[in-house]
């Protein structure tokens, strides 16, 4: 089984809510973590929220918080979260970047709307990988 790592600058919006829908909807094909260059130190407070709301998923529950780069196990492909992150330290066999805006700050609706996104991205790689 594959191993993949999200990873975005502060690991605390995209990359976890990506690890936890990919751990939700994946975990049969691909196992998931996420770190960041600079964790924030928590995972931000709108995503919990919404995630709780819509996937019945508590993320810091589940045991998910904020991580180094240096944190994650051997992994076969690295995803980054569409903020420019350049992750020279982690040896992988595939990269892709799936440029999403970060939705801190924004409403509800924004958050979403890139939480849909992220659904959409894990359920096709979760077909590539399978």
């Amino acid at each position: 089984m594959q191993r993949v790592a999200f990873i975005c600058v502060h690991n605390s919006c995209r990359s976890q809510i990506a690890q936890a829908l990919a751990r939700h909807l994946a975990a049969d094909v691909f196992e998931s973590y996420s770190a960041g260059t600079a964790p924030s130190g928590r995972i931000n407070p709108d995503a919990v929220r919404l995630m709780k709301e819509r996937y019945h998923i508590d993320m810091e529950a589940e045991g998910q918080h904020s991580k180094l780069l240096s944190d994650l196990p051997p992994v076969d492909g690295v995803i980054t979260m569409g903020c420019n992150v350049a992750c020279p330290s982690v040896p992988c066999a595939w990269r892709e970047d799936w440029g999403l805006g970060d939705p801190t700050g924004q409403p509800d609706d924004v958050f979403l709307e890139v939480i849909r996104q992220i659904e959409e991205k894990i359920l096709q790689l979760k077909e590539r990988l399978r």
